[in-house]
């Protein structure tokens, strides 16, 4: 019998059974057509309707109203940091971004390259350990820029700050579509599909059409979001096959309920795991307890001698992905969408467990 795998990465990530399987299926034959999903042309009456249908499954998740674009590009969230500045922000004007973690500081660094950044908010001095308590926002700011989560640092943005006076950008790449918000009220949304939406390779944006075109310099053919938007997300050739992957796992996320029964799962997996870390005095987790993560869970043991031996526990019993970032250590549990609530029970009871034999 083939071994449970308890999949615990960061990303890419954990994706449902019935994904892989329908995406499986399409590699050989796509739609009973004897064609494969990976060579049928993106502009043919094959391949429209997935993007179609992907596209309208977002705004009908998201509950998106008619302001607001929906597009599927390349190159990840990463191009995204330079991508949103080029076209919302002017050489002489200020955006506000706030400083929590890796994947902000990042986005900073590339906004500093189109105009003026200021720190609206950071929490650099705790590690990156909790999330501003206070914000402030110029209010002639083109906009402020917030990462709804942050997968290295484990911690996330429980109250949005809608009311911030200025275009509200979000980077949501690691909970996207994990819990309700109002996402009407973000003028631009990205995220990297690997996490929650799909597979690697694809990058979706969410744009409010208002605050485009309001930059005084010449944007690249390619890079102007407004072209991609007249052009459907067609403007060159889509990744197909990720743009797919991403339209079974929004297929998968409407038949289980929406966002708003997803939302329900992830709690008790985040309730389960924060309960039994905090139980347990042989682990800690560092992050303040108001502004945990329910997708990345970061947490060390009491004693930094045990951690190799609780890491080889893990993999021995099939717990991928446990091991923390490379630049913090530890150990990190990504509880994304598709993660079973059996995966966190298996791990907490190995928590509980190794803590017995170690107290």
């Amino acid at each position: 019998m083939k071994p449970v795998i308890h999949n615990f990465n960061a990303g890419p990530s954990v994706l449902p059974r019935e994904v892989f399987e329908e995406a499986s299926k399409a590699i050989l034959n796509f739609n009973d057509t004897g064609l494969s999903i990976l060579e049928i042309g993106h502009r043919t009456s094959l391949f429209q309707p997935v993007m179609d249908e992907a596209r309208s499954l977002v705004k009908e998740l998201m509950q998106l109203g008619d302001k607001h674009e929906v597009l599927f590009l390349h190159g990840g969230a990463t191009t995204q940091f330079m991508q949103v500045p080029m076209n919302l922000l002017n050489e002489n004007d200020i955006a506000s971004y706030t400083e929590t973690g890796t994947w902000a500081g990042k986005a900073i660094k590339e906004a500093k390259l189109y105009g003026h950044v200021e720190i609206a908010g950071s929490t650099k001095t705790d590690n990156y350990c909790s999330i501003p308590d206070e914000l402030s926002v110029s209010p002639t700011a083109a906009y402020l820029h917030i990462t709804t989560n942050e997968t290295i640092a484990g911690t996330q943005w429980q109250a949005i700050p809608y009311d911030c006076g200025v275009p509200l950008v979000a980077d949501m790449s690691s909970d996207i579509l994990s819990r309700q918000l109002d996402f009407n009220r973000f003028d631009l949304i990205y995220a990297g599909a690997q996490k929650n939406m799909g597979a690697a390779g694809v990058n979706l944006v969410v744009v409010n059409k208002e605050i485009l075109g309001k930059v005084d310099r010449t944007i690249p053919t390619i890079l102007d979001y407004r072209n991609h938007i007249s052009e459907g997300s067609m403007l060159n050739t889509p990744p197909v096959f990720a743009v797919y992957v991403v339209l079974l796992t929004l297929r998968w996320l409407k038949a289980k309920g929406g966002v708003a029964a997803i939302e329900k799962l992830n709690d008790e997996k985040a309730t389960l795991f924060y309960n039994t870390l905090d139980s347990l005095p042989v682990f800690r987790g560092p992050v303040a307890k108001q502004d945990r993560s329910r997708m990345n869970a970061v947490f060390v043991m009491e004693n930094p001698a045990l951690e190799n031996e609780f890491m080889e526990l893990c993999k021995k019993e099939n717990m991928i992905g446990i091991k923390g970032h490379r630049s913090v250590g530890g150990f990190r549990v990504s509880m994304y969408n598709a993660l079973t609530i059996d995966s966190v029970k298996a791990l907490t009871d190995l928590m509980k467990d190794f803590a017995t034999k170690k107290g």
